[in-house]
């Protein structure tokens, strides 16, 4: 239990009558890159809102490092306690720079307006750079943020999100809408970042999952259908049945 970051156990939430979740019990250790799959309706979103305490469960458990139960707190204390999400629309902020939207996250307590006023300390400004190396935007660093492809939007917004020191990262559908190149330059990013921190992946594309997973989580009807490596889930006839063999659809 002590390599576990987050364990839920009989996880449940219920829609008036409808199973979003259906008693899922779900672990993930520490330093695991962990993708998660499944065909629309099988309850990935929702496991995120749950974990995030954007939706709250109508039963079951969710053990985060040494926080007991996650559904007694609010998404504001959860965040805090080091669990970070990335939804799959690019929350950034258009208008200003990519420097200044990681500055920006680096000083996450203060208001919008004292962190671009107050000059940054060295130590920050050392922060963002590592930033824009990790994600690729150095040469971009003083663009508004409004004229960056879709991809590297995605890429600002990680960044923004490793800013505030997450032990956890809930990235959602990173690849939807990207090119190719684009594609593989955000599971290469993935994989660096998982050398530092604990991530799950809810992702369609079965390229980009080939390319990141080691270990794969297969949902359906809102529990875990099966679990292993991409060559055992495609290999399983329940998982062809559910969801290989339809043409997935992006949720």
């Amino acid at each position: 239990m002590s390599n576990k970051i987050l364990v839920t156990e009989d996880l449940t939430v219920n829609f008036d009558g409808f199973k979003a979740l259906n008693q899922l019990n779900f672990s993930i250790n520490v330093g695991e890159l962990r993708v998660i799959i499944g065909p629309n309706g099988a309850g990935k979103t929702t496991f995120l809102d749950v974990i995030t305490g954007k939706v709250k469960p109508t039963e079951g458990r969710i053990t985060f490092k040494q926080h007991s139960n996650l559904r007694q707190l609010s998404e504001h204390q959860i965040a805090q306690l080091g669990i970070g999400r990335k939804f799959q629309t690019p929350r950034v902020y258009l208008n200003l720079t990519v420097r200044e939207n990681l500055q920006l996250s680096c000083h996450r307590p203060k208001t919008v307006f004292s962190a671009l006023l107050s000059p940054p300390s060295k130590a920050a400004r050392q922060t963002v750079q590592g930033l824009l190396e990790t994600i690729g935007l150095v040469l971009s660093a003083d663009k508004p943020a409004q004229f960056l492809s879709h991809g590297e939007k995605q890429w600002l917004e990680i960044g923004m999100l490793v800013a505030q020191s997450p032990d956890l990262l809930l990235v959602d559908e990173p690849v939807a809408g990207l090119t190719d190149e684009e594609t593989f330059q955000t599971g290469e990013l993935l994989l660096s970042l998982a050398q530092s921190h604990s991530i799950i992946v809810i992702e369609h594309d079965m390229e980009f999952v080939r390319q990141i997973a080691s270990h794969v989580t297969v949902l359906h009807q809102g529990s875990v259908l099966c679990e292993g490596s991409m060559e055992s889930i495609q290999a399983d006839p329940r998982v062809v049945e559910v969801y290989l063999g339809q043409t997935p659809e992006v949720a």
